[in-house]
């Protein structure tokens, strides 16, 4: 009987946030960058924790990060999850995006408590749409192989519509609240505005 993949979290930072007008990942919601907030909660999850960036992005980050550099070998998000699947193929990795402001460690340990390894990916969906959230998953080495694949003949590089179409455990959050995406100024506000 195959074990359970160990699970390595990945936060993806290397967008490059053309519709905040800032990067994402440096706006701060809890008194530190957000990538930095994402990856200290994976931390408290995770066997181990990697920041995804461009290449440009690497004198950027402070010491003590661990890092992937995106490959460019995929295109959208794929490019990171992807990356990151390449230098560690036999691992689980929980991707999350870093406009996720109001996520926390109870919602996340929600998420990992309901992991099924079996099947290729374990992912939150807000009751309200009941679709996978492919930024907020743990994907496992078996459906990232199916990504590949599927990313070979695909004319979509649409990581959600990819899970739909995949053998995905969906897991709903107490408050879908908190998988609020924040891709705006506004967004950035109303979320502060949430947290106190």
């Amino acid at each position: 009987m195959a074990s359970t993949p160990q699970l390595y979290g990945l936060v993806l930072a290397g967008g490059k946030s053309t519709r905040m007008g800032s990067d994402k990942g440096l706006l701060t919601y809890h008194d530190v960058p957000q990538q930095e907030y994402l990856y200290q909660l994976l931390g408290e999850l995770c066997d181990d924790v990697f920041l995804s960036i461009r290449d440009e992005q690497t004198n950027t980050i402070p010491a003590g990060f661990k890092t992937i550099i995106d490959q460019n070998e995929y295109r959208g998000p794929f490019n990171g999850i992807l990356s990151a699947h390449k230098a560690y193929p036999d691992v689980a990795w929980l991707v999350l995006a870093c406009d996720l402001p109001l996520i926390d460690l109870e919602t996340l340990k929600h998420l990992v408590e309901n992991r099924n390894p079996k099947q290729g990916a374990t992912s939150f969906a807000t009751k309200e749409s009941k679709l996978p959230e492919p930024l907020i998953t743990i994907w496992e080495p078996s459906g990232l192989q199916e990504a590949i694949q599927h990313m070979q003949t695909a004319e979509s590089s649409c990581p959600r519509k990819f899970l739909i179409n995949s053998d995905t455990k969906l897991v709903f959050p107490e408050r879908d609240e908190a998988l609020y995406n924040a891709n705006y100024i506004e967004d950035y506000k109303y979320a502060k505005s949430k947290i106190v």
